[in-house]
């Protein structure tokens, strides 16, 4: 097509989106959004900033940041791209639907601190999360000049294997170095974690603010929480051609479609689970129970065990729930269209006899 798109290279654009453009999208312009807000969202496009609105099929939430999309002149997105990556989570509360949290991201700063805020159970659902979306995950242990980042590096790598793990002080000069080393230039990156363990503080020295700007704020030292800063997601322009996705702390993380994400992660407890005698073991005192045997020898510890079931369970249940609610509100859809095209008819046919 004859659209001109080599001044969004710098935006994140790659072959893979290009090469879904037809002749017949030559008027639109390609944009990535950079902010969802409650009505429109903000993009980036090789003419500039767009505030965008959806059409009247398609909901704001149906998009993330990360999106690239093809808006109208008029300011309207006509299409979403396929995405490279998704990620996202059931909805906090009661709500049975899925909530999109970043789009096209190549890596995933999972970000805690070395002190209270450090629950292996809470990082392994993020681990999850960038296994199912297809993202490379990279834990970054902040405070480290608190207290001895030894323990917790020790803790990090035996969560997943072949995990890479960064022990930092998100104050220091040469902080963001280390984690340039798991982030090419083109790249996005998002970072996720709880408030307070420095992801906005982190996003100033990756984006080259000023510490201390808009983006921090203090944190209570006797819990190791942190204020909610960040409230909105946001797409920043990082250095050395880089993009970075900062997102506000979350306090539930729901796992939704992930079966795949918990197999990359356990992938040694499925494995192990594969030699047990019977096939439908529950691993609860059966007799030929490989992971029982690994559990009585010390080889593996009973609480992962413990985590790998819940996870599975749960990621199960919010699938099932999300779907069903999917399902009722298609229905609800075509019902209601049923009934208004039925009220058209009826009413054509009296006319007609009039």
């Amino acid at each position: 097509m004859s659209l001109n798109t080599n001044d969004l290279t710098r935006y994140g654009w790659t072959d893979f989106f290009a090469d879904q453009l037809g002749d017949d999208d030559a008027a639109l312009v390609p944009a990535r959004i950079s902010e969802v807000r409650r009505d429109v969202v903000l993009a980036l496009s090789a003419q500039g900033p767009l505030e965008l609105i959806t059409p009247p099929d398609m909901s704001v939430a149906e998009l993330a940041v990360g999106d690239w999309v093809l808006a109208r002149s008029e300011n309207r997105v006509e299409r979403v791209l396929e995405r490279r990556s998704r990620i996202n989570r059931r909805a906090a509360g009661h709500d049975a639907r899925s909530q999109l949290i970043a789009a096209n991201v190549d890596v995933l700063f999972i970000t805690t601190s070395c002190n209270a805020d450090f629950n292996a159970a809470r990082l392994e659902r993020y681990l999850v999360m960038a296994a199912s979306a297809g993202c490379t995950p990279v834990l970054v242990l902040t405070k480290a000049d608190l207290e001895d980042p030894a323990p917790y590096i020790a803790q990090a790598q035996a969560l997943q294997p072949g995990l890479a793990v960064i022990a930092l002080n998100a104050h220091e000069s040469d902080a963001a170095t280390a984690l340039f080393d798991h982030w090419q230039e083109g790249q996005t990156a998002a970072l996720l974690g709880s408030s307070g363990v420095g992801k906005s503080t982190l996003t100033n020295a990756l984006t080259g603010a000023d510490d201390g700007g808009p983006l921090t704020a203090a944190i209570r030292e006797d819990d190791a929480k942190g204020r909610h800063t960040t409230t909105t997601r946001n797409l920043y322009p990082a250095l050395h051609g880089r993009w970075i996705i900062d997102t506000p702390g979350m306090r539930e993380l729901q796992l939704l479609d992930a079966q795949d994400g918990i197999g990359a992660v356990f992938a040694d407890l499925e494995e192990l689970s594969t030699q047990c005698k019977f096939r439908n073991c529950s691993h609860a005192g059966e007799p030929g129970c490989a992971i029982g045997a690994a559990i009585a020898s010390g080889e593996l510890d009973a609480d992962r065990l413990s985590r790998w079931q819940k996870l599975s369970e749960e990621d199960a249940l919010n699938t099932e729930t999300v779907h069903e609610a999917r399902s009722r509100g298609k229905a609800t859809t075509r019902y209601q269209r049923r009934t208004q095209e039925e009220a058209a008819s009826r009413k054509g046919k009296h006319k007609k006899k009039r």
